[in-house]
């Protein structure tokens, strides 16, 4: 599908693919997709691996990125219940991308710095 055919349109108020953007790149969305490109982890486990993440946003993360169809929750029977998180295959691909733009940022952090520093001391410190 080359992109005249595409239906959607992110940049119109009303699309909804506003809404899914918007669950994959806020802060918790994009750090809990690229945790999980690492692989199946549970709840507990995510919120250290997605470090200063309150249960109660990694929850609605979550919920948000599961109800959107990236990824799967797995509950077990079990006692105490064991819940697992993964990728869905397109939560996989959409992870893919966001870490290349992750490790691109990573990776220019310090030209980012000197570019604060130069900002701040041009306009009187901070």
């Amino acid at each position: 599908m080359d992109s005249t055919d595409l239906a959607y349109d992110v940049f119109a108020k009303q699309c909804p693919s506003r809404t899914t953007l918007e669950h994959v790149t806020g802060r918790w969305g994009a750090l809990t997709l690229g945790a999980l490109h690492d692989g199946t982890f549970r709840f507990n486990e995510l919120r250290r691996r997605v470090d200063g993440v309150s249960e109660k946003m990694l929850s609605q993360t979550l919920h948000a990125l599961e109800r959107d169809g990236l990824v799967q929750r797995d509950a077990q029977p079990t006692n105490p219940p064991r819940v697992d998180y993964r990728l869905t295959p397109l939560g996989r691909e959409i992870a893919e991308r966001l870490l290349t733009l992750i490790r691109f940022v990573e990776g220019s952090q310090g030209d980012v710095l000197k570019a604060q520093e130069s900002y701040d001391e041009a306009r009187g410190g901070r």
